[in-house]
């Protein structure tokens, strides 16, 4: 006798099902790695471990900007972190100076690995920040053009309680400035080791084979992925002799 005809199942669903099985086994794979990772099962490397903590003397890789949003973040983390910097910088008071005015978690900075002048009263997340920007973008840019390291840095300050300026000064009613708490710090310019000085105001718009240019231009890039926010004299004419960077607010690369 016969067996009855068994209806095979629609050519899509059976080309599909290789998929499926792949996709599964891809899932499974990777739920397997994770538990591997959490029970010490694989070793990863810190540098490529998403949970270790920031090592800021590190080439920066993939996971560094993740790895900074997070020490940043964390009252704790940011100070473990800046200690490992190796700056010579005090720990301030948190203060309230005014409606919208203040800073906690702050420190003042008095030696970076180069000149300051003046020290600036900078949140834990902005000195980490400019730590890791001085660090790992701007000497290796003034290396790569000068051939010598920047030996200071040309500030205008970092903490003042005002609004935000957009060119017209300080605007009664806009919304605090990052320099209200101590998360913005404003450079414009820099001193290289034999003395030379390259100037925002003045070597910004200079050909770009010039190499004061290129360093200008690869210290703003290099600040874009270590700082939330940069600001410099393609934005506004108030920003044409200076760089701002800061911390919190909306990413801005400017």
């Amino acid at each position: 006798m016969l067996s009855p005809l068994v209806p095979l199942p629609p050519a899509q669903d059976r080309s599909a099902r290789p998929g499926r099985r792949l996709a599964l086994a891809l899932v499974v794979a990777i739920a397997a790695g994770v538990v591997a990772v959490f029970t010490g099962a694989i070793e990863v490397p810190e540098r490529h471990d998403p949970w270790a903590p920031l090592d800021v003397r590190a080439a920066p890789n993939w996971l560094t900007t993740y790895k900074l949003a997070r020490a940043r973040g964390d009252p704790v983390r940011c100070q473990a972190a800046l200690a490992d910097t190796g700056m010579r910088y005090e720990r301030v008071p948190d203060r309230v100076t005014g409606p919208g005015c203040g800073f906690e978690n702050a420190v003042r900075l008095r030696s970076a690995g180069v000149r300051l002048g003046s020290a600036p009263t900078l949140s834990c997340p902005m000195a980490l920040s400019f730590f890791m920007w001085e660090h790992h973008a701007l000497q290796p840019a003034a290396l790569r053009h000068f051939g010598q390291p920047v030996a200071a840095i040309d500030h205008l300050g970092s903490y003042a309680c005002r609004n935000v300026n957009r060119g017209e000064g300080a605007i009664p009613g806009a919304p605090r400035s990052r320099h209200a708490t101590a998360d913005a710090f404003d450079v414009a310019g820099f001193v290289l080791a034999d003395g030379r000085r390259v100037n925002v105001r003045r070597d910004w718009h200079t050909d770009a084979s010039n190499p004061s240019a290129a360093l200008l231009n690869d210290a703003h890039l290099g600040a874009c992925r270590f700082f939330r926010g940069v600001l410099g004299p393609e934005y506004n004419a108030a920003h044409r002799d200076h760089f701002h960077l800061e911390t919190g607010g909306f990413p801005m690369c400017r």
